[in-house]
């Protein structure tokens, strides 16, 4: 605390009987106020649980507990503060990554997804090498796919998921996850193609041939093999058929009756050919 030099005077001193009380309290004021400020600089050190102990804390709080004895309830945001104290203050420990990952499960068992995202992919942007990088990334996709909305509404979470998969599949080829995200794979492009049947199906009911046509090509260039090109095959025969196209129309017919013989479009192209005939 700093201290005021001694006022000097010439000749002896004086006692100023008007002023000496309001220099007393003048004074006294002053270093109430400094030593105030002395006692607020003070640090005040909390006690911190070892990283063990609050790691413990953190997984019992996610276990949950009764209520009434019909209900379960999970603090999940008492769990994570746990978990985060331990990246806070013991960030070299064996507890820190396992926290980290914690934290992610927390947020998405909390179907908090946006959250959890974000923890699956830093964590593997910052532990490359962990051998749990490959379950951040399976949990990823699966955060964009809780998010999937309905067919006929936009599938960006659809390709964000497929993207997700993706990078999984190509960074873990051999991993368990990745055998869980090739079946979830299939689950997404099967998604994305009834969404483009979807829309090439708006097209064909309002009579806009060419713009239907292009999207059942595209569901059967991009996605071969779902179980959903005899229907594409049938309704482009349609549209071509209506574009003056009729015996490009009555090939895809052929190959229809051919390849699904047994098929609900199957059936409507030997119609169609018959009537051709």
């Amino acid at each position: 605390m700093h201290r005021s030099a001694p006022l000097r005077t010439h000749g002896p001193a004086r006692p100023d009987l008007r002023t000496g009380p309001r220099i007393g309290l003048l004074t006294g004021l002053l270093l109430g106020a400094a030593l105030a400020g002395c006692a607020s600089d003070k640090v005040v050190y909390e006690d911190v649980k070892p990283a063990d102990e609050l790691y413990a804390e953190g997984l019992e709080t996610l276990e949950g507990r009764k209520i009434l004895g019909l209900f379960h309830f999970v603090n999940y945001d008492e769990a994570i503060e746990r978990f985060q104290a331990i990246i806070d203050n013991y960030p070299y420990s064996e507890y820190e990554e396992r926290a980290q990952l914690k934290i992610a499960d927390a947020y998405f068992a909390d179907e908090r997804y946006e959250e959890a995202l974000a923890y699956y992919q830093d964590f593997a942007d910052l532990h490359p090498q962990h051998p749990r990088v490959s379950y951040t990334r399976l949990q990823a996709a699966k955060c964009h796919f809780n998010q999937i909305e309905s067919i006929e509404r936009d599938q960006g979470a659809t390709r964000q998921a497929v993207e997700a998969l993706e990078l999984l599949i190509r960074e873990h080829p051999y991993s368990e996850e990745t055998r869980e995200g090739e079946e979830m794979m299939v689950a997404l492009r099967t998604r994305l193609a009834l969404n483009m049947l979807h829309i090439a199906d708006f097209y064909r009911e309002r009579t806009h041939w060419q713009s239907a046509a292009e999207r059942y090509r595209r569901v059967l260039d991009e996605y071969p093999g779902l179980g959903l090109d005899a229907r594409a095959l049938y309704r482009l025969g349609v549209c071509l058929e209506n574009m003056k196209r009729e015996d490009e129309a009555l090939r895809l017919y052929h190959v229809v009756v051919e390849n699904y013989a047994d098929s609900p479009s199957a059936r409507r192209a030997r119609d169609r050919i018959a009537r051709a005939d």
